[in-house]
């Protein structure tokens, strides 16, 4: 009983935030006629009244919406680009958000979007040093080298897992210190703010999320090579 009560505990735990995350944006989808704007016409005012002219507004078919400060570019997903729902606009504050923190220069940003680099590289590695792993113990017949590589490669996908933890502060700035401050001086209805704060809070913990599916696939490792 004990066993069944962690495991769901761990469930809960680690798809909890992206389960939140994504009833939050489904629950606010439906378009407002009171929203006079779409989000990827909201973005592209934003950026233009903060003085980003240069800053693009692109809609994306695959991935998730984000802020790209190599290329300038703030990237929508087709539904938050073309709606003119409360997860859209709130979505795309929170990205343009984004966008003025790197206008701004701040230090914050510059640090996370490095440490994503590495969660990227480091998952990467990770995973290919696991994948080897079996064979480096066919060529060695050396279980302390194999030993070597196993933790090698779970301290390199557990490290994508703590780096995401700590670029949350980055993104609760963008939805809570950027975003909510202009949405609610100009863009959205007083009734509607509630409603905003739950989708900007939602958009910020989508790096919770992403920390522990990382913590999930480090523990599907650890099971796999249990067997």
């Amino acid at each position: 009983m004990l066993a069944i009560i962690i495991i769901l505990l761990v469930v809960v735990i680690i798809f909890g935030p992206q389960w939140w995350a994504q009833r939050t944006f489904k629950r606010y989808s439906n378009s407002q006629d009171h929203i006079p704007g779409t989000g990827g016409e909201l973005a592209r005012h934003l950026l233009d009244r903060f003085d980003m002219p240069d800053v693009e507004v692109e809609m994306i078919e695959d991935g998730g919406d984000h802020y790209d400060p190599e290329s300038k570019t703030v990237r929508l997903s087709e539904r938050n680009y073309k709606d003119n729902s409360l997860t859209a606009v709130a979505v795309a504050a929170h990205e343009v958000g984004h966008a003025i923190q790197d206008n701004e220069n701040e230090a914050k940003l510059a640090i996370r979007t490095t440490l994503v680099k590495f969660a990227q590289r480091s998952s990467q590695i990770g995973s290919a040093i696991m994948i080897i792993t079996p064979i480096i113990l066919v060529i060695t017949r050396s279980p302390g080298a194999s030993l070597f590589f196993i933790l090698a490669g779970l301290i390199s996908i557990a490290g994508a897992s703590i780096v995401h933890l700590v670029t949350l502060p980055v993104e609760l700035d963008a939805s809570f210190g950027k975003a909510l401050p202009i949405l609610k001086a100009d863009y959205i209805q007083e009734q509607d703010i509630p409603a905003i704060e739950k989708i900007l809070k939602a958009a910020a913990l989508t790096y919770v999320a992403a920390s522990l599916m990382s913590i999930l696939n480090v523990w599907r490792w650890i099971a796999l090579l249990r067997r």
